[in-house]
């Protein structure tokens, strides 16, 4: 008989092995569990921790950290003696964390690709990329134009934090009405508690996987700030891939009623469309600038200067580990996918 202490790291390794299998099986996990188990979880969950605007899960994890900190501390003059029980005891703790992840939330990185429910092809050539890029530049330009009627000021979003979770909702229900799948209901959205941390890991926001809120760091320039919000959203209603939640950001952005969202995600798109001309070659993105409003080129500036206060020797640690933990969970392309969504932009730009 096998005995207590080898039963949840003996679960670890069978639930490795099973989550392997199952996600050869992408139809079965967007049936079975993306639209089947995991709505009714993430239901429960954000009604449970929404009710507050405090996010209950960065004090959650505020306290799981002291928890594991303190065991640590209390075990160290005896971890050689008792090094066996203590890296059982860890593999436990592990075998449950993962458990919990996956049965709540992360199961969805394994569901069917969203270009292939949306039947789109998202590879494109240079030469598309470029024609699309000024297209982008131009819907931007006309737009920044419309807010400041001046083409050399930077756009400055009028909207409280809180104004803006309540229209990301509003953005979600008029993309709603463009792809039924888009769905968002029971709001838990909330300015993270650690926003000030995030700032110094490079991260907008997060998704907190065992309370379903939305995470958002509360430091960001105000332009990019519905994107961001709308992008973490899209991981609530299922959609882990963070190319496909950068995409559903844009998405919810451009469809909505208010021009300052639409502002956000048009900007946030020509962004990635020169940073993509970027990895195609050096340079490449130089003769697109001149076509670009001064005023947007200041809000670019704003982000530039936003990542330099903030910068710091943590945030390459934090980007490899979660390049490692993308790539870990089949996101081939790792911290690159974030400029991926730009392939289903074009893709869904020839349907």
């Amino acid at each position: 008989m096998v005995q207590k202490k080898y039963i949840l790291p003996l679960l670890l390794l069978i639930q490795l092995i099973v989550l392997k299998i199952a996600s050869l099986f992408p139809k079965f996990i967007e049936a079975f569990y993306s639209n089947g188990i995991y709505p009714f979880l993430s239901k429960f969950l954000r009604i449970t921790f929404g009710f507050t605007s405090i996010s209950i899960g960065d004090v959650l994890y505020g306290i799981v950290l002291f928890l594991v900190f303190k065991w640590f501390w209390n075990v160290r003059k005896t971890w050689k003696i008792n090094w066996k029980d203590n890296l059982l005891k860890i593999l436990s703790f592990a075998s449950v964390f993962y458990f919990l992840f996956h049965f709540l939330w992360a199961t969805n990185y394994h569901r069917v690709p969203l270009n292939e429910k949306l039947e789109i092809d998202k590879e494109y050539s240079t030469a598309e990329l470029e024609v699309f890029t000024m297209e982008l530049i131009e819907k931007t330009n006309a737009i920044h134009h419309q807010i400041t009627k001046n083409d050399s000021l930077k756009v400055t979003i009028p909207y409280s934090t809180k104004e803006i979770f309540e229209k990301s909702v509003q953005s979600y229900q008029s993309t709603e009405k463009h792809f039924s799948f888009l769905k968002y209901q029971n709001e838990s959205i909330k300015p993270s508690l650690i926003s000030i941390p995030l700032s110094y890991m490079g991260f907008g926001g997060y998704l907190n996987p065992f309370t379903n809120e939305a995470q958002v760091n509360d430091c960001l320039p105000k332009y990019n700030f519905p994107t961001t919000t709308l992008h973490e959203m899209a991981h609530q209603i299922g959609y882990a891939s963070e190319s496909e939640a950068n995409f559903i950001g844009f998405l919810a952005s451009v469809k909505s009623d208010d021009i300052y969202f639409q502002y956000s995600g048009y900007s946030f798109a020509v962004k990635h469309c020169l940073r993509n001309l970027e990895r195609i070659e050096e340079g490449k993105s130089k003769k697109f600038v001149p076509f670009i409003n001064r005023g947007i080129l200041k809000n670019y500036e704003e982000s530039k200067q936003f990542n330099e206060q903030y910068q710091s020797f943590i945030e390459p640690i934090f980007e490899t580990f979660y390049d490692n933990f993308l790539k870990f969970n089949q996101q081939k392309d790792g911290m690159e996918g974030y400029s991926k969504f730009v392939g289903l932009m074009i893709g869904l730009g020839r349907k």
